[in-house]
């Protein structure tokens, strides 16, 4: 039986589709043998020895140590695009609240009336402090176009807007988008056309800082910026600097800190995001499915970490093995199997950076003497028996 430790509440719609006969799921379980996390922070947690794969109900990773899973052979799952439409719709949101003031509107009304004042007299002429442009005929920027940004990019269209996209990351033939959007190949032509820019991209150290006072300076004066990706996408320094000038018109954010929350012409939201029973529920589908198929089969989904690798059994017996990506890895695994007589029915193998990943399927049942020794070969950091 395998355990799973459960962090955060992670949709019952997902983890009903674990066979209680096969696993034992619990925030409880101890010794895990695999993780179901949402944004709790793993970054400083004790792995197990058993742990053998983490499976992230949603799409950042930077709450789990991604470098010292890769070490000891633990397999990162995430679900790139469970949430999209969820995160789409908040967008739209966001644009809106960030051209018309909605929210210091609703402020007002409510004061007014805290105030005594009968508020149907002052409407009409306390209304013009909340003016703002309309999304119609308005160039939007979205950087990334991933499963998120492509949606964003789509459907603002159809609101009438001009749009550009730009990702330094996806080849525009692989993507879904409508043949009106201008794909970019340099941001800056994005920054100094769009009056609104919205960003779906993974935080890294790459990517970390990001939008600086450079990227700012490049932009239209008067831009709405939204950010529901990652707060540390954004210097926020800068941002609250550009703010202060009107060079930002407004900042829509989904990653509040004490220091957005105080300043003008910033709507700061508690990470709503996915905040939709839809996208848990999806996002807790996804995270479970990718996770049992690879305790049950070896296969690997949408890994962050290791390649996407995944074949139909075959033969009796599968060797799952995590390694270094060096050479003459594959040789030396299938001398050491055919040594021992075992006829290799199918292999599949691919590799990530630094690391690779490879399942073999045999015809026969391998010895434990067997295994050991590929175990103990140089570079193999995991290898797992299933039969």
């Amino acid at each position: 039986m395998y355990r799973i430790r459960t962090f955060n509440k992670i949709s019952p719609v997902g983890l009903n589709r674990l066979d209680s006969a096969l696993y034992a799921v619990s925030d409880s379980e101890t010794d895990e043998d695999a993780i179901l996390v949402r944004s709790a922070k793993l970054l400083d947690y004790d792995f197990p020895k058993n742990l053998l794969a983490i499976s992230r109900a949603g799409a950042g990773v930077n709450n789990i140590p991604l470098d010292r899973c890769s070490e000891a052979g633990i397999v990162v799952f995430n679900t790139p695009g469970a949430n999209a439409n969820a995160v789409k719709e908040l967008v739209l949101c966001a644009m809106l609240m960030g051209s018309r003031d909605v929210d210091g509107g609703i402020q007002w009304v409510r004061q007014q009336v805290a105030s005594g004042v009968d508020v149907t007299t002052v409407v009409e002429k306390g209304k013009a402090a909340f003016i703002g442009p309309e999304l119609y005929k308005k160039t939007l920027g979205v950087i990334g176009l991933g499963a998120i940004g492509s949606l964003v990019a789509n459907i603002a269209l159809s609101l009438g807007m001009d749009v550009y996209g730009y990702d330094p990351f996806l080849s525009v033939d692989a993507l879904r988008l409508d043949r009106h959007i201008h794909v970019v190949k340099d941001i800056n032509e994005l920054y100094k056309r769009a009056d609104y820019i919205t960003i779906h991209i993974h935080y890294t150290k790459d990517t970390e800082r990001m939008i600086d006072a450079k990227a700012i300076g490049a932009m239209k004066r008067g831009v709405r910026f939204i950010n529901l990706a990652r707060g540390e996408i954004v210097d926020d320094d800068a941002m609250l600097a550009a703010l202060d000038t009107g060079w930002v018109a407004a900042y829509v954010t989904d990653f509040p800190n004490n220091r957005l929350v105080g300043a003008p012409h910033v709507l700061a939201m508690p990470h709503l995001g996915a905040s939709t029973p839809e996208s848990e529920q999806n996002c807790a589908v996804m995270a479970v499915d990718q996770l049992r198929d690879y305790l049950e089969n070896g296969n690997i989904r949408n890994s962050v970490n290791l390649p996407a690798v995944s074949q139909e059994r075959s033969g009796v017996c599968r060797l799952c093995l995590i390694h270094k990506n060096v050479p003459a890895m594959l040789a030396s695994i299938t001398t050491l199997l055919s040594r021992d007589g075992i006829n290799v029915e199918n292999l599949s193998n691919k590799s990530r950076g630094d690391y690779a990943y490879t399942i073999v399927d045999l015809s026969a049942p391998a010895d434990q003497c067997v295994i050991d020794e590929v175990t103990a070969l140089e570079n193999v950091i995991r290898v797992r028996v299933i039969q």
